[in-house]
């Protein structure tokens, strides 16, 4: 609502990512009821100080605290905290979606993980070999580089600006992927590891994952996670909807 040169802010956030260490959040609400849905929307930054802001944890089934619940009770937001054209910020989101689901393609990531699982592969061994020696597994982390190769290059030509391909619908498909990939691979470091991988709950669980046997506790805390990978920034679901919609024309 506006009053003035302030918005005035009452509702609640959900899932808000480390939101106990930030100053200022970005923030979507409604500041229009009279038009469609998506065209009553504003981006405001809130500094997560004023009077009335809330923060509640939401402690995660590794017991680590890393989301949260954010409460909002006749929070005053000055109109110069508006990112942008009031009611427009649904369009300012939908282009920031789209480069974090860009983002959340993880090449880097996955293929520092999948190098390390190779090492540990060639570390662990099973019946007196070498876990990179059977063929089982071999296969499983071969059959991880191909689709991982493929993947880099749909990555490198939706950033090129290929010709015919919406960046949207090609955020969606590197999305997909790319979560698909960290969970395949956080699986195979599952099942490379065994019975060294014990759960260790709690705040400190995410400091202490490494990719050795040392440091094996911490990884239950980082497979959990990654869980959840195929859910922020649009579930997979709602990825295969928008390149059905925008790329199949369905």
């Amino acid at each position: 609502m506006r009053d003035g040169d302030h918005y005035v802010v009452n509702g609640q956030k959900i899932w808000t990512s480390e939101a106990h260490y930030a100053d200022m959040m970005f923030c979507l609400v409604r500041t229009d009821t009279s038009g469609p849905k998506q065209g009553g929307i504003s981006m405001l930054l809130i500094d997560v100080k004023s009077p009335g802001v809330t923060i509640k944890p939401i402690i995660s089934q590794d017991m680590a605290h890393y989301l949260n619940e954010v409460f909002f009770d006749d929070v005053r937001v000055p109109v110069e905290n508006r990112i942008g054209e009031e009611n427009k910020g649904w369009t300012y989101a939908k282009f920031l979606l789209d480069n974090e689901r860009t983002s959340s393609a993880y090449l880097g990531d996955s293929k520092r993980d999948l190098k390390r699982l190779k090492e540990l592969a060639a570390e662990m061994t099973q019946d007196g070999q070498p876990l990179a020696a059977d063929p089982g597994f071999d296969e499983e982390i071969a059959k991880t580089e191909i689709d991982l190769a493929a993947h880099e290059m749909m990555i490198y030509r939706l950033l090129s600006g290929a010709p015919g391909l919406d960046p949207a619908v090609g955020a969606s498909m590197v999305k997909i992927k790319g979560a698909e990939l960290r969970q395949r691979i956080s699986n195979l470091w599952l099942d490379a590891l065994g019975p060294h991988a014990p759960p260790l709950y709690g705040p400190k669980a995410e400091t202490n994952f490494g990719f050795g046997i040392d440091a094996a506790p911490g990884l239950m805390s980082q497979f959990l996670i990654r869980r959840a990978v195929s859910i922020y920034g649009g579930t997979n679901e709602i990825q295969h909807g928008i390149i059905a919609k925008r790329g199949l024309r369905l």
